[in-house]
């Protein structure tokens, strides 16, 4: 059974930066791609950033391009994503996922397990 936790998130000021994490078990999580992604209250689930199994590639949605990274520590079983010059339309709750398959991938229907998700809040 996978179980992907995430945590790290919380209330910041538009500017600031959070890091949030992903602590992934159960089947071999570390040899498929991963995710990230967000919604926010009356939207559709979007995709914000996703890295292969090696963590050589990464890939990202344009609105988060250049703010955010993605990393991941196979030896750890953790999975990153660094938030930088956050802004109030970054507020979501953002989901780590684990895909089916080893690259990189935006669409949710390629992820096969998903975390309980974390609040972020950007305040003007």
């Amino acid at each position: 059974q996978v179980q992907l936790v995430e945590s790290g998130g919380g209330l910041v000021q538009a500017g600031g930066s959070l890091r949030l994490s992903c602590a992934h078990s159960g089947r071999s999580v570390s040899t498929y791609g991963m995710g990230w992604f967000r919604q926010a209250p009356g939207e559709e689930r979007e995709f914000v950033a996703s890295i292969n199994w090696s963590g050589a590639t990464t890939y990202y949605a344009n609105s988060v391009k250049g703010r955010f990274t993605i990393s991941r520590d196979n030896t750890r079983n953790r999975l990153y994503l660094q938030m930088n010059s956050l802004k109030p339309e970054d507020t979501a709750v953002y989901y780590c996922a684990a895909a089916t398959g080893f690259g990189t991938y935006d669409r949710p229907s390629e992820y096969g397990y998903w975390g309980q998700g974390t609040q972020v809040t950007v305040s003007s």
